[in-house]
């Protein structure tokens, strides 16, 4: 199982972060070492002083699939799930400012929360307009709607699929709305698709 995900996939988080607006997906994976699962605490790793969270809307995929058109991309997955993206954005900035891979600051364990129930594509109001949000400490602080995603899930799933051959079982991270911050010891974050509640952990 693969662990992919999308970043700068909103032109709102992308100016955020000082990230010019790509014109293609910009691609990075996680270990399945990343999953935190059942609404698990997140503890805060000792080594970094600055973890963010990212909420983004999770594909699974339901069938192999290579080179996929986009016409044919709404065949390979049937249910939508949120998560976090957590990031150590201090040691993400110092690799960067070296010109040095990042991936210890995106795919570190237990970096990767999925909700522990997925929905039914089919049940949602709109499959091209998805709403999100998440709440720390009953205040929302980040919003968004796929709808405003700069590559839809379809455009993800046929570019990804150029480069790696997609498997049942592995998850697309979509991307993170404006509003990522850091996180402290004593935060609880809760996760809303569509207005349900889908995950709901502790920060420690």
């Amino acid at each position: 199982m693969k662990i992919i995900c999308v970043g700068r996939n909103y032109v709102a988080h992308a100016k955020e972060l000082n990230n010019e607006i790509p014109d293609e997906p910009v691609l990075f994976m996680k270990p399945d070492s990343a999953l935190l699962r059942n609404n698990d605490p997140f503890y805060i790793p000792e080594w970094t002083n600055e973890v963010h969270h990212e909420i983004e809307l999770i594909v699974r995929i339901k069938k192999l699939g290579k080179n996929i058109d986009k016409k044919f991309a709404n065949r390979y997955y049937s249910e939508i799930g949120i998560g976090i993206d957590f990031t150590a954005r201090d040691l993400q900035n110092a690799l960067k400012d070296k010109g040095l891979p990042w991936e210890k600051s995106k795919a570190f364990d237990f970096s990767a929360v999925i909700c522990p129930e997925f929905v039914p594509v089919e049940s949602l109001p709109d499959r091209n307009a998805i709403h999100f949000r998440l709440d720390i400490n009953g205040k929302t602080v980040q919003e968004g709607n796929s709808a405003l995603m700069i590559f839809s899930i379809d455009d993800i799933i046929s570019h990804v699929s150029k480069y790696f051959t997609l498997k049942i079982g592995d998850l697309i991270y979509t991307g993170t709305p404006a509003g990522v911050g850091a996180v402290k010891i004593g935060d609880r974050l809760e996760g809303f698709l569509e207005g349900q509640k889908k995950f709901d952990f502790l920060v420690k």
